[in-house]
């Protein structure tokens, strides 16, 4: 009864939680009253979380026995109810689940994908787009994002690059910094926010080959000058929860990397939250040759930092865990130290007081308009202009009286949208066929043609999974067909506006390519259209840097607009149209080809530098396009570069100045980007490495002095060789421009 008394949560429909954030000593205090009545099997159910892929009988006992602390892949308001039920009405102690899902770049409103929102360099408009996000996952029941993805790829070919947000540490921080404020708001449990998991700790981006799951092998000095920077940043925005990442962390997997979980995570970093294994990941420990079977994967787990084990059927620290504490190899009081961060969020997201869903407010939430004029601007913002030869864009109207809208991705939904979408509304969602339709109205005839099919070798497992719809195969006549009838619709029509790219399912987890070409026939399409003769625009839709060569030198414009999500034709009409300005930078290096990678901007000067670009005798070895580089409608001139002083002391800061200037006819956005490089040192450095930038909005002929600092944070960096991290005396360069090649240029000294 006393448990009952104290415990029992009102049956009460809420889904904020409180106005302000809760005491710490309250909520350890709540905690160590739960522990204190826990058995031993409460308190390992805890620790035990599973996927519900409906209908599941063992689930609901598990549940009603208290076997389980959390449950994801859970959203219907309804079943979310009925399982809370069983854990707050059934169970001994009433305890009230969390429920987890991977709520990447939205959950009914879905927004670009992640990579995209990074192309956007706008931190305001990720953390708002998140938030969005959060809103309408909260309402539906959903506590808790696995997202955001912080990992740092340098590597295009690995197919969850489109999760993150590139190749470079600074700007991955200040992306992880806004994604951990939009899901979680001012505080663990502010209202209408979740709790926000980062991923993958650490090191899964630079999974070798670019493979998927296959080991990473990261030097120290990359360990944590690029990879791991990310992390830190959400540590420090106040993220509750990390999740261990699947490989080999440099022969240890990281799940069960005590080094990484603990002595970086917990012991530098001080982080206070719970760490989550990636699905079945700690049972895998078996398979990686670490443990010798599941309940020796469980302790070692356990040891290394993990909290909670995500699994697909059973989890090993139920069946381990209880066996350890009897074999003395692990206490009841660590089991409680591993219980505690778990309990605490589940106090703080307010789950006790208000553990169900109100089902009809989650449906007004989800159809809130402004949350879809929310995913337009941001689809708006994050597209890049790659090529804008003779100024064919933007488009104008009246011009056109026939338009030709070719390509397997222009009117599929799906492909709008990206990957790890699930509860997206098709029907609302807007391809690119469909805003042109709807921005051309009477004034031109638009008509479609597909040309070619798009089709993996090796199925997709999320096809398998969510059962999705697969056109069936052209036969090899039917096939010689449609590219004949995309190319006569091209020759009868004015303009051709070719949508090309990847499907969805060929990026993102399971989605690693060794090639970067355009997959299938859609070069030899391409090149059948732009041999018409008439104009030709080239809109991408993808996931990852393509091998695009041919297109750079032959298609006048190409907008690379990402995986734009629901409002994405609608955003890419607009942006043709230039009734929004292109202001995207890329967040990566784009390779020519896939031969050139691992290729990014923040590479060592090395010997000869002077022939960096002559690195292969067949090809360039420089990129297609820089890191941070967009075009605009618009252009820009940066000047007046000042430094408050050229001479300083370590730890001092310096004051950097310069002048925007928009010296093009159309108002638009630029982002200004300051670059430094330390000539000399204890370590070879970077020849450049971002460490400011600002994006901002400049009327036609308009000026703005921007205000940028340097400091320790940006001038130290760690040193191998010494385990530690330095600011050394030194000459530093510095830049300011629009990409990494900017040219303004000054320096300044570090001296003793």
């Amino acid at each position: 009864m006393f448990a009952l008394a104290i415990f029992m949560a009102p049956l009460a429909f809420a889904q904020t939680s409180p106005g302000a954030p809760l005491d710490d000593a309250a909520v350890r205090q709540r905690v160590d009253a739960l522990l204190k009545e826990m058995t031993l099997e409460d308190k390992i159910g805890q620790l035990s979380q599973l996927f519900d892929f409906r209908p599941s009988k063992p689930i609901e006992e598990a549940v009603a026995q208290g076997q389980l602390g959390s449950l994801l892949f859970v959203t219907d308001p309804a079943v979310i109810n009925q399982m809370q039920r069983l854990a707050v009405e059934k169970t001994r102690m009433h305890i009230p689940l969390i429920f987890g899902f991977d709520v990447i770049h939205g959950f009914r409103t879905i927004f670009p994908v992640p990579i995209a929102m990074a192309a956007s360099w706008d931190p305001a408009m990720i953390a708002q787009a998140q938030s969005v996000a959060a809103k309408e996952a909260r309402a539906v029941g959903i506590d808790w994002a696995f997202a955001p993805m912080l990992d740092i790829a340098r590597d295009p070919r690995w197919g969850r690059i489109v999760e993150g947000a590139g190749e470079d540490p600074y700007l991955g921080s200040a992306m992880a910094t806004a994604q951990v404020r939009g899901f979680q708001g001012e505080y663990i449990g502010a209202p209408d926010h979740l709790l926000a998991c980062m991923k993958h700790f650490a090191g899964y981006g630079a999974a070798e080959g670019g493979r998927d799951y296959d080991a990473s092998y990261i030097p120290e000095n990359q360990m944590f000058n690029v990879y791991l920077p990310p992390f830190h940043a959400a540590v420090n925005a106040g993220v509750g929860c990390a999740m261990s990442a699947y490989m080999d962390l440099n022969d240890v997997p990281a799940t069960g990397n005590r080094w990484l979980l603990h002595d970086v995570l917990r012991d530098d970093w001080k982080f206070k939250g719970l760490v989550v294994s990636d699905a079945n990941s700690v049972k895998s420990l078996e398979i990686h040759g670490y443990a010798k079977d599941v309940s020796e994967a469980a302790l070692y787990a356990f040891k290394a930092g993990v909290n909670m084990e995500m699994a697909i059927d059973f989890t090993a620290y139920s069946k381990g865990l209880s066996v350890a504490v009897r074999r003395g190899e692990i206490t009841e009081e660590e089991i409680e130290a591993a219980d505690r961060p778990i309990l605490e969020m589940k106090v703080r997201l307010g789950l006790f007081e208000h553990p169900y869903v109100d089902e009809a407010r989650s449906r007004e939430v989800l159809a809130t308009p402004e949350h879809r004029t929310a995913a337009r601007m941001a689809a708006e913002r994050s597209a890049v202009l790659l090529r804008n030869e003779g100024k064919l864009l933007p488009l104008k109207k009246g011009a056109y009286q026939r338009v030709a809208v070719i390509g397997p991705l222009a009117d599929s939904q799906m492909d709008t949208l990206g990957p790890w979408t699930f509860q997206q509304d098709l029907q609302e969602t807007v391809t690119v066929l469909a805003g042109l339709r709807s921005k051309f109205g009477a004034a031109a005839k638009i008509n479609y043609a597909q040309g070619v099919q798009l089709r993996r070798k090796f199925p997709s497992f999320f096809d398998e999974i969510f059962h999705l719809k697969v056109q069936p195969v052209w036969s090899a006549e039917q096939a010689k067909k449609e590219v004949v009838k995309a190319v006569d619709l091209a020759k009868s029509s004015d303009l051709s506006i070719l949508v090309l790219g990847e499907a969805q399912n060929m990026s993102g987890e399971g989605a690693s390519r060794e090639s970067l070409e355009l997959p299938g026939q859609q070069e030899q399409l391409l090149k059948a259209v732009a041999a018409v003769g008439k104009p030709v625009v080239l809109v991408l839709l993808n996931g990852r840097p393509l091998d695009i060569r041919w297109a750079a030198e032959h298609v006048p414009a190409i907008l690379e607009a990402w995986y734009p999500g629901t409002q994405g034709g609608n955003a890419v009409a607009n942006l043709l149209f230039g009734d929004a300005v292109p202001g995207g930078k890329l967040p990566i290096t784009w390779p020519r080809n896939a031969g050139q990678v691992p290729i990014y901007y923040a590479h060592n000067t090395t010997q000869a530098p002077e022939n960096q670009g002559k690195r292969y005798w067949e090809e360039e070895s420089t990129p297609l396009y820089p890191f941070g580089y967009g075009l605009s409608y618009s252009t820009f001139r940066f000047s007046d570069l000042k430094l408050s002083q050229t001479q300083v002391k370590p730890g001092d800061s310096i004051d950097v100045s310069f002048e925007v200037e928009n010296t093009g006819d159309v108002a638009g956005d630029e982002v200004a980007q300051l670059y430094i490089h330390q000539r000399s040192g204890s370590a070879s450095r970077p020849v450049r490495e971002l460490k400011g930038f600002e994006r901002i909005t400049l009327p036609v002929h308009g000026k703005k002095t921007l205000h940028m600092s340097i400091g320790k944070q940006e001038l130290r960096y760690w040193n191998a060789a010494k385990k530690d991290w330095v600011e050394e005396p030194a000459v530093f360069d510095i830049w300011i421009g629009g990409n990494s090649e900017a040219s303004l240029h000054s320096s300044f000294e570090v001296s003793q």
